[in-house]
């Protein structure tokens, strides 16, 4: 095990918290997340999810009452407009290879688009939190990189930073939506965040939401969304998610952003998503 391996005893055996990079990525064992989980336990995830940015469970058999649940010990869920369902729960979002068509949006020749992004963020008040666990999945491929989008911020050169300072992009899902007969507005939102709990600056663009920055020409937000989007590719920043039978990923999605690697064909990979929203006060924002 770890050194920087963390323990917590609690009434049903020991939790630990076991670094996966040094900033981002955690897998958390000793906890059986499809049976109620008490406050002390759910307490230490959460604290695991803030400092970590994403968390892992393996091994964890659950249903969709049980991942329900499990996502509900940490905030009200939310129903995503766009995003097929499940048969059962309206808060559980199936997310199929066969789906992703109906989420293509129309290339333009003015932004910078790629998949890095994070969930919701055309809302003017983003879901904080996702609980996602394997259905369906390829004997090899499919995973899950995510980006720790303090530490990409971090990384920037002081005159970057301060040029950021400001500045505004557009969360542009309007497409989507629409096809499925939502209608919502376009929404722009700093590109430099701070995060309400930790209070970390973020960098938080949405590269397949055709992301345009606001008041400056477009060649120059062109070049500075390609900085931004170098710096999430960089591996130093990244952790990378193999998925198996029975894995859960749990993750910050105000501190996060995220893509999936779709390297594995045609097949029927599925995987079931619940989303947690913020505060009660901007919820239904």
């Amino acid at each position: 095990m770890s050194e920087a391996a963390r323990k917590l005893d609690t009434e049903v055996g020991t939790l630990t918290v076991t670094p996966l990079e040094p900033t981002i990525g955690a897998e958390i064992s000793g906890v059986d997340i499809s049976q109620p989980i008490s406050d002390a336990v759910r307490d230490e995830i959460k604290r695991a999810i803030l400092q970590y940015k994403v968390v892992f469970f393996r091994d964890q058999v659950l249903d969709e009452d049980s991942h329900a649940a499990f996502a509900a010990r940490f905030g009200r869920l939310y129903t995503h407009p766009n995003t097929q369902r499940s048969d059962k729960i309206a808060s559980v979002h199936k997310i199929q290879a066969s789906d992703f068509a109906r989420y293509e949006r129309t290339k333009t020749s003015t932004t910078i688009e790629g998949g890095y992004h994070s969930d919701t963020s055309w809302r003017l008040a983003p879901t904080w939190g996702a609980v996602l666990r394997a259905v369906t999945l390829p004997e090899v491929g499919g995973d899950t990189v995510w980006v720790d989008a303090g530490l990409a911020y971090d990384g920037l050169s002081d005159a970057f930073k301060q040029r950021l300072e400001g500045l505004h992009v557009t969360h542009d899902f309007r497409e989507a939506l629409n096809r499925a007969g939502h209608d919502y507005p376009i929404v722009a939102h700093p590109i430099v965040r701070t995060h309400r709990e930790t209070g970390r600056k973020t960098l938080w663009v949405n590269f397949t939401q055709k992301p345009h920055i606001i008041g400056v020409d477009l060649a120059e937000g062109r070049e500075i969304l390609q900085q931004i989007l170098n710096a999430y590719q960089k591996p130093e920043y990244q952790v990378r998610f193999s998925w198996r039978p029975n894995s859960v990923a749990f993750w910050d999605n105000r501190a996060a952003v995220h893509i999936a690697v779709r390297n594995y064909g045609d097949f029927p990979r599925v995987l079931h998503r619940i989303l947690i929203q913020d505060e009660v006060d901007y919820e239904q924002l």
